[in-house]
């Protein structure tokens, strides 16, 4: 295990009924807030009337910035901070999932500067300051309730870029399971395989030879994901599932996965940005595309870590090659069972697009760093992804 500090400001309130403190929780941070969420979904089910009772309940003045989109884009974005500043907004609250939460991130950086949010993303500024965010979360998908990342699309560049701060995250978060009931069966299952992903990309990029405690419980998390979901699927109303499923979500992305791990990547992460860049396709639904073949690639030289998933996840035996591959097909059935695509085909994605698709990963391997991935590594993957 490696040397580390852990820290996560963001206050979690967790359960039936705690919709209605999110007024209060805000007032502490300001009087005039940007209320940022979704489509049409939180109208239709009576989540906005409950949010907004609450906030004018503690006397907050709003101005609303609705319409946020699955794969958030830049230029949404760059509206909410237009209209933040010119209404001298205090704070922000974010209502929905992941690209909700990110977009009111970006916004609440990008209001107190008087440089393009963007630079944050190609790593030209740093975030020094930004303001306070609150949120309900919706969806058990991103973790994005209780971390300091954010991502984002440029609309003209067609670059899903994704930034880490401290400053990003929440003050206070909202889950309440019951919120998520009304989650279609496709982006539940999404939203799993995007958690499931996560805890991967910290457990197999480590190079660290000895981490049980972490690996231990990694594998626990992506066992509960699975079982949760299987659950939800079954019966959307099923209140623990839905709940295990929420935390499990949120633990997978809060800094708790990765304590102690030292260096990790996100090369899964990477090259999936470009397929829901390119094509707008469902951030997990890409993930399940990619996360299969990203780990074939990798077990072909390395197959001890990707055997021992196999293992402890599915409960299979046999020699260290063949339960590397048997473990990897078994979550890449997984996949498929809730209704996630497994390859580029069934995502409607030309195989002939491969080379675009690789060149636009790569301008993300540069800013993350990821240096041991050049085109003709991105687009090997890509292949097994056919």
């Amino acid at each position: 295990m490696q040397n580390f500090v852990l820290y996560n400001p963001t206050t979690i309130l967790f359960g039936t009924d705690t919709i209605s403190q999110i007024g209060k929780e805000t007032a502490a941070y300001g009087k005039k807030v940007l209320l940022v969420y979704g489509q049409n979904s939180i109208k239709q089910n009576g989540i906005y009337d409950q949010i907004t009772a609450s906030l004018r309940d503690a006397s907050l003045e709003i101005i609303e910035h609705g319409g946020v989109q699955s794969n958030p884009l830049l230029s949404h974005v760059r509206e909410g901070i237009k209209k933040a500043k010119e209404m001298n907004v205090e704070a922000i609250v974010a209502v929905g999932g992941g690209s909700v939460i990110d977009s009111a991130k970006a916004i609440s950086a990008g209001a107190v500067v008087e440089h393009d949010v963007w630079k944050f993303f190609t790593g030209k500024k740093s975030i020094k300051q930004t303001l306070p965010l609150t949120c309900v979360l919706t969806l058990a998908a991103a973790g994005s309730e209780m971390n300091g990342g954010m991502v984002v699309t440029h609309d003209e560049k067609k670059h899903k870029f994704g930034v880490g701060n401290r400053l990003l995250n929440p003050k206070v978060s909202i889950l309440d399971p019951t919120l998520t009931y009304t989650v279609p069966a496709d982006y539940t299952a999404y939203g799993a395989v995007d958690a499931i992903a996560h805890i991967l990309e910290f457990y197999f990029t480590t190079k660290d030879p000895s981490t049980p405690v972490q690996d231990r419980f990694m594998e626990g998390l992506v066992i509960n994901i699975m079982e949760s979901c299987d659950k939800v699927l079954a019966a959307p109303h099923n209140y623990q599932a839905r709940a295990d499923l929420m935390w499990c979500a949120t633990l997978a992305l809060n800094g708790w996965t990765a304590a102690g791990l030292g260096m990790v990547g996100f090369p899964m992460h990477m090259i999936e940005h470009s397929l829901s860049a390119l094509y707008n396709i469902a951030h997990g639904a890409g993930l399940s595309i990619v996360v299969p073949a990203w780990m074939a690639f990798q077990a072909e030289n390395t197959p001890g870590k990707f055997a021992q998933f196999g293992q402890r996840v599915f409960n299979l035996s046999g020699a260290e090659e063949t339960l590397a591959i048997e473990g990897i097909m078994h979550l890449k059935e997984w996949f498929r069972s809730v209704g996630s695509p497994v390859s580029l085909t069934e995502a409607a994605i030309p195989e002939g697009d491969i080379p675009l698709i690789a060149e636009n990963a790569l301008a993300l391997a540069k800013i993350w760093q990821l240096k041991g991935y050049n085109n003709e590594i991105i687009m090997e993957i890509l292949r097994k992804c056919r």
